[in-house]
């Protein structure tokens, strides 16, 4: 977790609940976003704060620091134990924040029987209003231009209290209060720790269901795949 999200809605469908008093930088656009089947490397909207404003950011997914680069394929997610401590995460932790608006992400439960056969799920707020995931990433500052390496990760957390079916990890999913004080460049790194670890959403506010197949493609798109199909036999 999380390797797909969907993230389709207008953007001020998105920046409205969070309610934020500042100016937002360079506008959005009034087309909804209309994105079913968000992967990772992709260029996606994300919101964080610059010294002037709000930015509505069009930021890679997926971040590796420079010490990293060419190792591994950069990192889509952080744990939430161990991103504010760890190496790897340490210089985006303490000015990086920033939030990821979403309608849902996906899972694939593996049939018991043959673990090479995967159903997929969708994962959505039980109210289906949009969520923020909380994130961290290197992404430009006060009017400068994107760069190369900038990037962000989704945070994540234990999948506890009855999502475990599903899988061991979700993303760290806030509030629109929470994802408002997640963004604020004067939140002290112990309070935002704190969020992390105490102030997520919790599982009782998601519901999922199994979704066709042709999500696992990421060259497919559209607003079927997150339609509800029959269970399978081996669902979760």
């Amino acid at each position: 977790m999380c390797g797909r999200f969907a993230q389709y809605r207008i953007a001020w469908e998105y920046l409205e609940p969070i309610g934020l008093q500042l100016p937002l930088v360079g506008g959005v656009d009034p087309k909804p976003i209309n994105r079913y089947n968000v992967a990772p490397r992709s260029k996606v909207r994300i919101l964080h704060q610059d010294p002037d404003g709000l930015r509505w950011d069009l930021v890679p997914w997926g971040w590796e620091p420079f010490w990293a680069k060419g190792k591994r394929p950069p990192a889509i997610n952080a744990r939430g134990e161990t991103a504010a401590t760890g190496k790897f995460f340490k210089a985006i932790w303490a000015d990086g924040r920033c939030v990821i608006p979403a309608d849902g992400w996906y899972e694939w439960v593996k049939d018991p029987s043959d673990p090479k056969q995967k159903q997929p799920y969708f994962i959505r707020r039980c109210d289906q209003q949009p969520m923020y995931f909380a994130g961290i990433g290197q992404f430009r500052r006060g009017g400068s231009e994107p760069k190369d390496g900038d990037g962000f990760v989704i945070i994540t957390a234990d999948s506890d209290q009855g999502m475990v079916d599903i899988h061991d990890r979700r993303p760290v999913v806030l509030s629109p209060e929470c994802a408002a004080n997640w963004l604020d460049p004067e939140l002290p790194a112990v309070e935002a720790e704190e969020i992390i670890h105490r102030h997520g959403e919790p599982v009782d506010a998601f519901e999922w269901y199994p979704v066709g197949k042709a999500v696992g493609n990421v060259r497919n798109e559209g607003e079927e795949l997150i339609n509800q199909i029959a269970k399978n036999v081996f669902d979760a």
